[in-house]
């Protein structure tokens, strides 16, 4: 789609996809993000599109874009920091009032954009896509996101609706007070529910991956799982205390049963339960001490203040470079320090 190249006088939409290794479907991407957007907003928007580190040919496919497009603003991670840290760069760059979240496996049709705006005009700050189906996913996937998104629910006090990622469309201001929280292990859907203001769903089908495989296999999975419980529950500590206890209170009544059974004249026998008993107990304790250390892990990261993530580069069209010198100033100069979420 060709549009006229001179930039808005004014951003209202922000575009926000973070990137990796979608070399195949970059262009169907691009295409149908623009279409979606340019109906609504006609050139008041802007697609900020993150390069995490891909190991294909995905920069160069966004760079070809943004040196044609003036609305596109490619940015290029150091490396691979995963996808809620290249999401949060991507929303430290944003200068729309709205914006707009997908994935770039077009899972989330951004044709969606219309109808969910409908939702923020009655009101809303959040409207959040909630899948209702899932097209082109195994049992065992769905099996799991099931179960882990209930299991989440019932560890956390603050409300994380179920069946959701980070497919939405935002205010301004809920981005501004998500960029202010400082914290590594990310969880933004999380974090958005977290910071409240009026938040809706938004039910929807989601459609198979458009090209490619997935990149969020089962490792990648389990380890957004940990950072979410981590990041909003303490329940992994307190089961550690209740199993201690448990544990202690079966201790004491088999001594009490020793002690008696020693009392009647007889003697305990079986070495091969007590071994076993030995190895449960054991393995009971290097489970309380991961989970502890789970915790104090993560601590002593936070602690190092590292920056999130790292620019190698922002690239945008000629056109916008000139027009705009102080938003590109702004972010040549993240690019020197590594951008910090709360800098």
């Amino acid at each position: 789609m060709q549009l006229p190249l001179h930039l808005p006088g004014s951003i209202e939409l922000s575009v926000v996809i973070p990137v990796y290794n979608e070399e195949a479907g970059l262009d169907a991407l691009i295409d149908r993000v623009t279409k979606a957007s340019h109906a609504i907003f006609g050139e008041r928007y802007e697609l900020i599109l993150i390069n995490d580190g891909s190991k294909d040919g995905s920069w160069n496919a966004i760079c070809r874009h943004a040196d044609h497009d003036p609305r596109i603003v490619a940015i290029n991670l150091s490396r691979n920091h995963g996808h809620q840290l290249a999401l949060t760069a991507g929303l430290n760059h944003v200068r729309g009032e709205l914006i707009f979240v997908l994935d770039a496996d077009l899972q989330d049709p951004p044709e969606l954009l219309g109808p969910m705006l409908e939702r923020v005009r009655e009101g809303y700050d959040v409207v959040y896509g909630q899948r209702v189906k899932r097209h082109g996913e195994t049992a065992f996937k769905r099996g799991t996101a099931a179960l882990f998104y209930r299991t989440l629910a019932s560890m956390v006090d603050t409300h994380i609706p179920r069946d959701t990622g980070d497919f939405r469309l935002m205010t301004r201001r809920v981005v501004d007070q998500l960029n202010a929280m400082p914290e590594r292990y990310r969880f933004i859907r999380g974090l958005v529910s977290y910071i409240g203001f009026n938040q809706t769903a938004f039910p929807y089908e989601r459609d198979a991956r458009f090209a490619g495989e997935t990149n969020y296999p089962l490792r990648k999975m389990i380890a957004l799982a940990v950072d979410a419980i981590t990041s909003f529950s303490v329940v992994p500590l307190r089961f550690a205390s209740h199993l201690g206890m448990l544990f202690g209170l079966a201790g004491l009544a088999s001594l009490v049963w020793v002690v008696w059974a020693w009392m009647q004249g007889g003697a305990v026998q079986g070495w091969a339960s007590l071994a076993a008993l030995t190895l449960i107990l054991g393995s009971v304790q290097l489970l309380v001490l991961g989970v502890f250390g789970e915790y104090l892990g993560r601590m002593y990261m936070e602690g190092k203040a590292r920056p999130l993530f790292i620019i190698s580069e922002v690239r945008r069209h000629p056109i916008a470079a000139n027009e705009e010198p102080e938003a590109a100033s702004v972010s040549e100069s993240k690019v020197s320090e590594g951008i910090r979420v709360a800098g």
